[in-house]
């Protein structure tokens, strides 16, 4: 949703949160439940928007990783056929939480010709990040 469309539903709710109140108020409904009931729908909407976005990100990013995947599968010794959108698939890999299959997918793309070292370093520190956090994380649970 853009800046324009946020402003537009900020404007409306705020134009019919009174008009609600006066609504309930002439049909007996104290304001307190009124605007308990009006939370819970804001609340409901809220949380229905957010899932979803997180669903649709989460889709887009797998979509991702199955192209990269296609390319590398087409042509494996193309370092570039590693990347999609401009990102490594060992760093959406990591992005995904799938810490094994990227430590895999990086360690082919090191053994690659063509492949940069600078990128290489990247995606390993990276690899390295999510492996301290998954043991720092663990180490709480514990």
């Amino acid at each position: 949703m853009n800046y324009a469309a946020t402003l537009a539903v900020m404007v409306v709710l705020a134009f019919c949160f009174p008009l609600t109140l006066r609504l309930g108020a002439g049909f007996g409904v104290s304001q307190t439940i009124t605007i308990s009931v009006l939370g819970a729908l804001l609340t409901f909407g809220l949380a229905l928007y957010l899932v979803r976005w997180q669903v649709g990100r989460h889709q887009q990013a797998l979509s991702r990783m199955q192209k990269a995947r296609a390319q590398i599968l087409a042509d494996p010794e193309n370092p570039r056929s590693y990347f999609v959108g401009g990102e490594h698939l060992g760093a959406l890999l990591l992005r995904l939480d799938r810490r094994r299959e990227a430590a895999e997918t990086i360690d082919r793309y090191a053994r690659l010709g063509g492949a940069r070292e600078s990128e290489i370093v990247a995606l390993q520190e990276a690899l390295s990040r999510a492996n301290r956090r998954q043991r720092r994380a663990q180490g709480r649970e514990a």
